[in-house]
């Protein structure tokens, strides 16, 4: 691959892997949410990034010409190799930290689908458009507990907080470029992550506040998830996912 190409591939990929860990780690909620319906609501969030992730790991497997499915990049890959963002590893913790960890997302997605269904690569635009659905909902669902959790109870304040700032130095990550980006820019293939950044804080903010909640002010923020470096969480979720495949790489079921 040139060196185009090669930013291209690394950029879909990441796509890919952050909604494939955040499907994952949902996932670990089927038959454990707080009640039935919710259950099957966190459920279906999950589907909705496992296909998105389906989409995006197909196309990486297409740029990178070696013959590879969705399936042997999601499952045949260790944890340098993977590009997602550190925030969707994090574990789950109580319903409060995974509805803050996907409200934070889920916000994140929404303005980057936005941004990218005008993206000058079709099948990058394609995919965005069609994943902006399922991520509108996903905000909406997010965003209402946000509110109703914070402005609840106080030991569902307490809990909210606790994850906000558990959670809140793991956002910078989302809006990390990488210098090879700009051969994407160029083409309006992709856009600089800086550019949507305002309009999220300013979101966050707003939310955050009809919650009753705070941000916290001066946090370090960590980064390094498109470059291979993460969190010890990803390790574990990858040996979880990959267990069975890794056993029996040939088999079909």
């Amino acid at each position: 691959m040139d060196t185009k190409q090669k930013a291209l591939f690394e950029y879909v990929l990441w796509l890919g892997d952050s909604a494939l860990i955040l499907g994952q780690r949902l996932g670990e909620w089927c038959g454990h949410g707080p009640y039935l319906e919710e259950d099957i609501a966190i459920t279906n969030i999950s589907l909705d990034l496992i296909g998105q992730a389906r989409a995006f790991l197909t196309y990486a497997g297409e740029l990178e010409g070696q013959g590879k499915d969705e399936d042997k990049l999601a499952f045949f890959r260790g944890e340098r190799e993977y590009r997602n963002s550190l925030l969707v590893e994090q574990p789950n913790g109580d319903f409060g930290q995974t509805i803050v960890r996907q409200y934070f997302y889920s916000l994140f997605a929404k303005f980057l689908f936005e941004k990218l269904s005008n993206s000058s690569d079709e099948m990058i635009a394609g995919i965005a458009a069609k994943s902006l659905k399922e991520t509108n909902y996903h905000v909406r669902h997010s965003k209402e507990w946000l509110i109703r959790l914070g402005d609840g109870t106080d030991e569902s304040h307490t809990r909210m907080q606790n994850a906000i700032q558990e959670l809140w130095y793991l956002t910078g990550d989302l809006f990390e470029n990488l210098p090879d980006d700009t051969l994407l820019f160029d083409q309006g293939i992709a856009f600089d992550l800086q550019l949507i950044k305002p309009e999220w804080e300013k979101q966050v903010r707003m939310d955050i506040m009809e919650a009753t909640l705070n941000l916290p002010e001066g946090q370090f923020m960590l980064s390094g998830g498109r470059q291979g470096r993460h969190t010890e969480f990803l390790g574990h979720i990858l040996a979880e996912m990959q267990t069975l495949p890794r056993s029996i790489p040939d088999g079909n079921w």
